[in-house]
């Protein structure tokens, strides 16, 4: 299973890319809401002053999800860039190693 806020923060970094690789296109995209729709795992640790974790449930770990109480989640997000309140704009062009 992956943290939450670790799809979070790699789906950031994926759509930086994104971004940059629009820089100077003819033809570009403009970034609208995102929805994510996962299927997360909740954690809580009997300790003291603990936190609740979020972890999102991968599909080659079935086996384990099946003993785990999951939850169905969806999130929308609205990309903006720092310190602009234009929309950002991506680029469609695959890496060196996407297919």
């Amino acid at each position: 299973m992956i943290e939450l806020a670790s799809v979070i923060r790699n789906l950031r970094e994926e759509l930086e890319q994104a971004v940059d690789a629009a820089e100077g296109e003819a033809l570009r995209f403009e970034l609208g809401a995102i929805e994510l729709e996962l299927s997360v795992a909740v954690e809580r640790t009997g300790r003291a002053g603990a936190k609740v974790r979020f972890w999102v449930v991968e599909s080659d770990v079935e086996a384990t999800a099946n003993r785990t109480s999951t939850q169905l989640i969806k999130l929308t997000l609205q990309p903006t860039l720092n310190g602009s309140h234009n929309p950002p704009f991506v680029s469609g062009r695959a890496g060196r190693n996407e297919q």
